[in-house]
């Protein structure tokens, strides 16, 4: 709603709230109602464009006096129209013929019958009194019980306002708590189902690793069957040999070993104790020693007398070519062990 309308629902007319707005450089509804309330008996000054109608005739008339030979007949009527439009009532004011009210001017009518829906109005010569001291005063009393309410009602909305801007910004920060809650849970998740993967791979490892030793014991076993001599013959063969002289000068041939015993040093300072077929690989060894000890980390492993640390080709080789028949001891090092 614009200041003027408001000025004019207080009851002033449309032309004095429009040069109060205009006087007071339009700066609202309280500096125009105030000068109103100062200059409420005070007729809106008009624009000065120059002699009326009247004077502009009675010069005239007294310029065609002067010339010699003029007809009296045109100044008669113009009298005789003059002295018609005196007797004449003048109109005062506005009148509304539903309801009895006087308007000054048409910018108040025009409003009242906006805000009443009035339609029958005549002129009036009945003038519009001002409004009296106690008029005065109780119009401005209830001017300033509208501008209350208007402030009070300016209020609620800024605190209404205020209050749905505080709600809102609560529930986008319990929006960003909650989707900051639900991404953690997320990454949560994603690490204990990526732990149970690597334990789940740990195990399946471990129980390869199981399975190749048992293999390997298995295959050992087999192999040592066909190798294993019964009893009586090998007497058989202790008595040839016991009968038979030995030759100088024929050298016994080695003996053939089948199985090793190989003994582990870790680094704590403890030993393992296992025996295997010296056609193994010595990283048969280091599986075993993977096995008993659950280490995962690299190490090496080498003998002090004579002293030889292993390499990769090495491990790749059985224990009799290294020289770890019929028992050898290992020390368990670490893998940049020179």
């Amino acid at each position: 709603m614009g200041d003027i309308q408001m000025l004019l629902e207080m009851g002033f007319p449309k032309e004095k709230a429009e040069y109060a707005m205009k006087v007071t450089n339009y700066k609202g509804v309280e500096p125009a109602m105030e000068w109103l309330l100062a200059h409420v008996d005070e007729d809106i000054p008009g624009d000065v464009t120059g002699n009326t109608v009247g004077t502009s005739d009675a010069n005239n008339a007294a310029n065609t006096g002067n010339e010699p030979g003029q007809a009296e007949t045109p100044a008669a009527e113009t009298a005789t129209s003059s002295s018609a439009i005196s007797q004449a009532p003048e109109a005062k004011s506005l009148k509304c013929e539903d309801c009895g009210k006087l308007c000054k001017d048409q910018g108040e009518l025009e409003f009242h019958a906006a805000k009443t829906g009035h339609k029958n109005f005549s002129e009036s010569t009945e003038e519009k009194k001002p409004l009296t001291e106690e008029e005065k005063k109780r119009q401005l009393a209830l001017i300033e019980e509208k501008l209350k309410q208007k402030r009070l009602e300016r209020e609620e909305r800024e605190k209404a306002d205020a209050m749905e801007r505080e709600r809102n910004r609560i529930k986008s920060g319990k929006d960003m708590t909650e989707a900051r809650k639900r991404l953690e849970e997320l990454e949560m998740k994603k690490l204990v189902e990526q732990r149970k993967k690597e334990k789940a791979e740990e195990k399946a490892a471990r129980e390869r690793v199981k399975a190749q030793i048992e293999a390997d014991k298995a295959r050992r076993k087999l192999s040592q069957q066909p190798q294993i001599m019964s009893p009586t013959a090998s007497q058989g063969f202790q008595s040839v040999t016991s009968t038979t002289p030995a030759e100088p000068s024929i050298k016994t041939p080695s003996k053939e070993y089948t199985q090793t015993r190989i003994q582990i040093r870790l680094q704590d300072g403890s030993t393992l104790t296992e025996t295997f077929n010296v056609k193994e690989q010595l990283s048969a060894v280091r599986v075993f020693i993977q096995m008993k000890t659950e280490n995962d980390e690299p190490f090496g492993l080498m003998t002090t007398f004579p002293r030889k640390v292993f390499t990769a080709e090495d491990y790749d080789k059985p224990l009799d070519i290294l020289g770890l028949v019929p028992s050898a001891v290992l020390i368990m090092t670490k893998a940049n062990v020179a």
